[in-house]
């Protein structure tokens, strides 16, 4: 059996065969009533979950506040954000979900993200996408039509980046001869980069370049018969698997047997039935959630405890530490 492949701390910690690992979107807040966060608490809660067990933090992309969106993310700059975090966290993975490639000049991600890879001891989880604002296009001077071949060139020009003094020709983002260099390099072989939904690329585009698939939760057979075919496809193609991974908005209850009521991508739901979704999600194939406390009535602390002790212990050990490269 083809295994997943080691590429960092975070991408071989999070990532397990035929297990489902959990994580947490930040901001960890109720901002049901509102397109913007107020961060309140936000470190001191980011810690717990590293404290509590929980694999990954994952921040989003989000340059402008677009009211017709809705959801502001977490506010701050994902890659500024996600520096001061490694700072102040020692084991859990951080994630991006997922930085929309066409927005930026790749040498900055590139950069940036082998940065935050090396201060971090090789935490750095980075999902990559075409983006889906038409807003933010105009705003910044770029072409929403051509988001998917700038997202293929941003993609080839991070990927060379992290080799040394490569030559790198890019018909979006100009060219490099091969006589500068871009540093730093990765901690491990690469920056692992996850696809995020389908980003206008052909499915075997993202068969063979992604290091892993993020995409929207569905109802179970959709979902069980989306990784059927994705990881048929990398097992007869690829080298090695790789991981599927989704979000997930949840309104935990006091009452561990309330029983699911949809909600927006997600569940009104009790601890007990979560435990049972998420057995049905690792056996159809899904290796890491990221839990969206964005309509959660519960407190959010005592939410993070009832999680941490009633659901974690059945997925993953909460005194675990981080697989070193």
């Amino acid at each position: 059996m083809k295994q997943f492949e080691k590429i960092n701390k975070a991408y071989n910690n999070v990532f397990k065969q035929n297990q489902l690992s959990i994580g947490l979107v930040v901001p960890i807040e109720n901002y049901a009533l509102a397109s913007v966060p107020n961060m309140k608490n936000h470190l001191e809660r980011v810690q717990l979950i590293e404290q509590l067990g929980f694999k990954s933090l994952w921040l989003r992309d989000v340059p402008f506040n677009v009211p017709s969106f809705g959801d502001a993310g977490q506010t701050y700059d994902p890659f500024t954000y996600l520096g001061f975090l490694a700072a102040q966290t020692s084991e859990i993975g951080l994630g991006i979900a997922s930085i929309a490639l066409p927005l930026h000049h790749p040498v900055h991600i590139a950069k940036s993200a082998a940065t935050i890879d090396q201060l971090s001891d090789g935490r750095i989880l980075l999902g990559i996408a075409s983006g889906d604002r038409f807003d933010e296009y105009p705003a910044m001077g770029i072409d929403y039509e051509t988001r998917g071949e700038q997202f293929r060139d941003a993609y080839t020009y991070i990927r060379k980046a992290q080799d040394s003094f490569s030559e790198i020709e890019s018909e979006h983002f100009g060219s490099v001869k091969g006589h500068i260099d871009i540093l730093p390099k990765p901690l491990g072989k690469k920056i692992p980069m996850l696809l995020t939904g389908g980003s206008r690329q052909t499915p075997d585009w993202g068969v063979k370049n992604s290091d892993g698939w993020m995409t929207y939760p569905r109802d179970l057979y959709s979902q069980q018969h989306t990784i059927r075919k994705w990881r048929s496809q990398v097992i007869n193609s690829q080298e090695y698997d790789k991981p599927f991974m989704q979000p997930l908005y949840i309104d935990l209850q006091a009452n561990d047997n309330f029983k699911p009521q949809p909600i927006h991508l997600g569940f009104k739901i009790g601890a007990n039935y979560l435990n049972d979704y998420f057995n049905k999600l690792e056996t159809i194939g899904v290796n890491h959630v990221a839990l969206n406390l964005r309509f959660n009535s519960l407190s959010i602390e005592e939410t993070l405890n009832k999680i941490a002790s009633k659901v974690l212990p059945n997925f993953h050990s909460i005194n675990s530490k981080s697989e070193v490269l």
